[in-house]
Parts: C-alpha cells; structure tokens; sequence
C-alpha cells in the first residue's frame, strides 16, 4: 500500500436533482456497494467521466428500475485519501474519508520495523492519527511480551498508542473499542496478522452482514479481496483492507517524508544547509539527535532507506 494524504479536488456537480447522498462501503470492479440514507446497501454502477470510487467515499447516486441498483452521478470531495503504488509507481485510491490508521502487528513472527515505519509515515503525512495493535497476544509468554514491549517502546516514547490484543482470549479488546470509537478507522497489515479476526470480534454480526452484501453484489464474498466499511455496534465505522506482504509509500518531497518521522520535527530547520536529506550532510541537526539519544538511531535508518528508495524511482 502507500501514502494517506489530504487530497483536494473540484466536486463534479450532479445534472439531475433526483440524486441523493450515499457511502461507499465497498468497490469491486465496475460495480460499488453504496449505503443509502435508510441503511440499505445499493448495487451501482459508476456514470461515465467520474473518478474511480473506493471504500469510505461519499456519494450522490440515482435509484435505477431495481429498488437494489442504482447509478453514482458525482464523487463527492474527499478529505484523505489512502494510496498505494501501482505498477507504474502512480498512485492509486484504496480507501478515503478515514481520520485514524490501525496498524496490526502479530505477536510472531516478529515484525519488521521499517514496514511499520513506512505505516506511521503514510498516517502522518495525511494528518491521521496511527494506532499500533499487536494482536494475537496468546502466543507469548511473559518473557517473550517483555522483549516485544522493549522493542516497540520508542513508538511510546514519541505518542503512539499502542495495544496489545487477542481474539482467543479477549484481552485488549475493550481498549482498542474504545480506541475506534468514534473515528473511521482502516485496520492494515500484513496477511495473517489476525486483521480478519480482529473485525469478526468487534462487529458481532459479522456473518450477516456480509452475506446480505453478498446478495446485493452477486459477487460471493469479497471480505478479503476487498476493502470494506462495516459500522460499528458502539459508534464508529471500521475499514477492514486485505492483507500484503508489504507496504510502499508513494513517492514524496524529502522535505515532506521528513516530518513524516515525527520526532524529526523539532530539529527540521536547524541543519547547516537549508536543503540537508539528513543522509551524511555535515551540521545535520537530525543525524545529530541521533547521536545524543534523542531521535531513535533505527528510525533514522529506516527513514534513510526511504529516502535512497524513493531517489531511485525520481
């Protein structure tokens, strides 16, 4: 996947006024699964010239002769928009409209920590607030929890909240509730993290919720091959996304993945030279905070890394 950002686009303006607002709860093909005002899910096709829909965007669409079909007349603005490469290295909507990103980790294998810093660095540059959950804690022993919390501490140390959870045995769970509620949150990871089982915990009627969606669509159920929105019982709504193997950012200004790391932005703007990548530069305030303890040495290298790949797709 890629990068959370704001995204500003001119609204295309409906030419029929029998169009009435809606949420896209899923996108599979040519074919988007729009939530009505009354709560019924709508099969719609897309008008001609409108942009891609995806998960989370808001709507205004047209019943059509069916009561279950209907057809989007405009994509109303989005104000985030998560992203993910394509094969051309060009960005491409997954989901839209969240405020908060749900990072699960797995308890094991252990977790690769420039993944989830590439993770924190795509919440941040859209404004939303990342939550790191490391799910399936019935795996570890007390021990082994210890040397995980160790390891994950810097992210404590710079804000992150940061839960630790478990379907099997409950824990955890209320406080990541709490967490979702009230935002429109995307839970992301890599496949067999526990995402889907996460989602069946903390919407109870999973199960029929999904097979009604399946009858609208005629598609079989996509849980896993798509990103979808569910409500939450206590307030909220959740983004379950399929899982990867990895995550990429999309390409963005040095400057701009800088602040990224946000512990980096308090000495932004205090190197030697007003254009310093923090890699060798001499008089580097970033790479200096490092040295002092300041700054995590290993985010810096994570942060590294992402800069020397991003040069070589300029």
């Amino acid at each position: 996947m890629g990068t959370l950002r704001h995204q500003k686009r001119p609204a295309r303006e409906a030419d029929d006024s029998s169009s009435q607002p809606g949420l896209v709860l899923a996108h599979y093909g040519q074919i988007s699964l729009v939530e009505a005002e009354s709560g019924d899910p709508i099969r719609c096709a897309t008008r001609r010239n409108l942009p891609r829909t995806v998960c989370g965007d808001r709507v205004m669409w047209q019943p059509g002769s069916n009561a279950r079909e209907g057809v989007i007349t405009r994509v109303l603005e989005r104000k985030t928009t998560l992203v993910r490469p394509d094969r051309n290295n060009r960005g491409r909507p997954v989901a839209a409209n969240l405020d908060q990103v749900v990072v699960v980790l797995a308890s094991k294998p252990s977790f690769e920590p420039g993944m989830l810093d590439r993770y924190l660095v795509a919440a941040e540059l859209m404004g939303a607030t990342p939550v790191i959950v490391v799910n399936k804690l019935d795996l570890l022993d007390a021990e082994s929890r210890s040397r995980l919390e160790q390891r994950l501490a810097i992210y404590r140390q710079i804000g992150y909240a940061l839960l630790f959870t478990s379907t099997r045995t409950t824990d955890g769970l209320k406080d990541l509730h709490r967490q979702l509620r009230p935002h429109t949150s995307i839970l992301v990871g890599q496949s067999g993290v526990g995402k889907s089982s996460l989602v069946g915990a903390l919407v109870p009627d999973l199960e029929v919720r999904v097979g009604a969606l399946s009858q609208v669509t005629g598609l079989g159920r996509h849980t896993t091959t798509a990103a979808q929105l569910y409500h939450l019982p206590d307030g909220g709504n959740l983004i379950d996304s399929p899982g990867v193997r990895d995550f990429s950012l999309c390409p963005v200004p040095v400057e701009e993945l800088a602040r990224g790391f946000v512990e980096f932005r308090p000495y932004l703007g205090h190197c030697r030279f007003h254009n310093c990548r923090h890699l060798k530069e001499p008089g580097c305030a970033v790479q200096a905070a490092a040295r002092d303890g300041a700054i995590s040495q290993q985010r810096l290298e994570n942060y590294q890394a992402l800069v020397e790949t991003m040069s070589r797709h300029e």
